[in-house]
């Protein structure tokens, strides 16, 4: 800690940072790994701005096959794994996981329907007519073929040559002998599928086990790291990060800060292939091997297969980079357009945009968007579900209060000396003068009043797009001429939180519909559900019954009848 409180050598990063600091927390740890390891997962829940942080990480879909069940599932599973099953990935993207699941159905004809659906079916369905399921739900499988399909399909996931192809030309020859051509066309089918799978893994790949490859391209103060999954010989997709860091930042701290924070939540397979040696690269690998719980090393391939896949990534990383510059560079010359265009004392970095969305007051929700000079940060996208009860419906002047008391009061609370940079440069509202004066009054309660520029962007005359009108506080309306470039920008600021908007709104009022009142009375599980449903019909029928009737059903106690009459009769 000593070399922070020399002032000389440092970097005006950490001269911010020095200056800022307060108060130091020290923990200690079995080994240096284990405090390797525990930075990394402290950085990426506090989010502190000075360090280089991983953003975007989002959980990787795996596939997960079911275990428990008579006719075992495949399905795409993202998140904990919480489920019984055999679980592979992870998955670069969703459509990656799609087009596998895909493949699968082709060639092994397992299901992918819920449990509810299987036990419910009479007939086939439409996957069963066009040879993507065996249709188990009406037993035109039996158990053992059943669980050869399965036990294959794990072999094929796992990469292990079984003989699949062999033996499915084996059986396609038989039933074509014995003149069951129904099933040779099926097995055909399966061949095929099979075949051209096969035909799209090359060689280099297929020599290639469990192993991440990992690029680096470093330009302009910016990096991105382009990520590429093979599991089983298979390549699984890919991804490019753009981790935060300042411009000054060196490539090897970038690189071992990312390898830390990103297989914080997931564990690394045998082998991470770079093309650039990482910060304290032993200390790394011991720490990502204690993690993973096998030993996993990081490899810097000089020449053969390993380095000829390592050259396919960096130039991927480096053209996503060129993309995410040109995209930046747009973005700051909109930023510089929009301090222009609205008059404002600086050119805003944190763009903050709310907007309402209901019907006649109904399921109403609040929304914000961020936007700033990398385009809009989905991570801080938020939504206010409007829970004062005594609002008049239809409100928006209460609603935007509402929203706005709540999103001050949290700002307050979680950067009070505005030094995490969560303050908005710039706050813009989606309403008029009415919106408007709303929120002002409530920024002015919280005494922030001039720390924040405020507008308001309304639909204009006749509602026209391209004559929207700008309220500033003091100052009379005014509106940007046709074809601003500035114009263009809030529109679309405007659009992306209406959207947003109307996307919470229409999951709350969905979730509505769909809520029984039953399950709103406590004892009320699936199984007693399930018998009032069956035996009233509906939750109608269970409001409507007499005590006397809810006390035959199975499994309602007196005890319990009483509860269910008391909850729909004397509230």
């Amino acid at each position: 800690m000593s070399s922070y409180v020399r002032v000389t050598g440092l970097s005006t990063r950490i001269k911010r940072m020095v200056m800022l600091t307060r108060r130091m927390e020290f923990v200690t740890t079995h080994t240096e790994a284990d405090a390797l390891l525990l930075e990394a997962n402290l950085i990426k829940r506090l989010k502190p701005p000075y360090n280089i942080l991983l953003r975007d990480d989002k959980s990787f879909p795996y596939i997960v096959i079911r275990r428990g069940h008579p006719w075992p599932q495949i399905a795409k599973h993202r998140g904990a794994r919480g489920k019984d099953g055999d679980y592979f990935g992870p998955f670069a993207s969703a459509s990656a996981v799609n087009q596998t699941l895909n493949t699968m159905q082709r060639i092994f004809l397992l299901r992918t329907c819920s449990d509810q659906v299987l036990e419910n079916r009479s007939r086939p369905c439409l996957l069963y007519q066009i040879k993507r399921c065996c249709a188990p739900c009406v037993g035109r499988i039996s158990h053992e073929d059943y669980q050869k399909l399965l036990i294959d399909a794990r072999a094929f996931l796992e990469g292990r040559d079984t003989g699949i192809q062999k033996q499915l030309a084996t059986d396609m020859m038989k039933a074509a002998e014995i003149l069951d051509y129904e099933a040779a066309a099926v097995l055909r089918d399966r061949l095929k599928a099979l075949a051209h799978v096969q035909s799209h893994q090359g060689v280099a790949t297929s020599r290639l086990r469990d192993a991440d490859i990992i690029a680096a391209s470093h330009k302009a103060g910016a990096t991105c790291i382009q990520v590429f999954f093979y599991r089983a010989g298979q390549n699984r997709g890919n991804r490019a990060y753009f981790p935060r860091h300042e411009p000054d930042a060196a490539i090897d701290d970038v690189l071992g800060a990312f390898l830390a924070q990103f297989y914080d939540n997931k564990p690394p397979p045998a082998q991470i292939i770079l093309n650039e040696a990482p910060a304290h690269l032993p200390l790394l690998a011991e720490a990502l091997s204690v993690s993973a719980g096998h030993k996993v090393h990081l490899i810097l391939p000089q020449k053969g297969i390993k380095r000829d896949l390592l050259a396919e990534v960096e130039k991927n990383a480096t053209l996503a980079l060129d993309r995410r510059l040109a995209e930046r560079s747009n973005e700051r010359q909109l930023l510089h357009d929009l301090e222009q265009a609205l008059d404002l004392e600086t050119t805003p970095n944190r763009i903050e945009v709310y907007d309402n969305s209901h019907i006649q007051g109904s399921h109403a929700v609040g929304a914000m968007i961020v936007s700033g000079p990398e385009g809009f940060d989905k991570s801080q996208y938020r939504r206010f579900n409007i829970k004062d009860s005594s609002l008049t419906p239809g409100d928006d002047y209460a609603m935007m209060r509402e929203v706005m008391t709540r999103r001050f009061a949290r700002l307050l609370k979680d950067d009070p000396d505005q030094s995490r940079g969560l303050w908005p440069d710039l706050m813009l509202i989606d309403g008029g003068k009415g919106q408007l004066s709303a929120v002002l009054a409530v920024a002015q309660d919280f005494g922030i009043g001039d720390d924040v520029a405020i507008i308001g962007i309304s639909k204009g005359p006749d509602r026209h797009a391209g004559r929207e009108q700008f309220h500033k506080p003091g100052k009379p309306p005014f509106i940007l001429r046709e074809g601003h470039s500035a114009l263009y920008y809030l529109q679309r600021l405007r659009d992306e939180a209406h959207r947003f908007a109307i996307g919470g709104h229409r999951a709350r009022r969905s979730k509505a519909i769909s809520k029984n009142p039953l399950d709103d009375i406590a004892g009320i599980g699936p199984g007693r559900k399930r018998a009032l449903l069956h035996h009233f019909g509906s939750a109608g029928g269970v409001a409507d019954a007499a005590l006397k009737d809810l006390e035959a059903v199975d499994g309602i106690s007196g005890a319990m009848a009483k509860r269910i009459y008391g909850h729909f009769h004397d509230r």
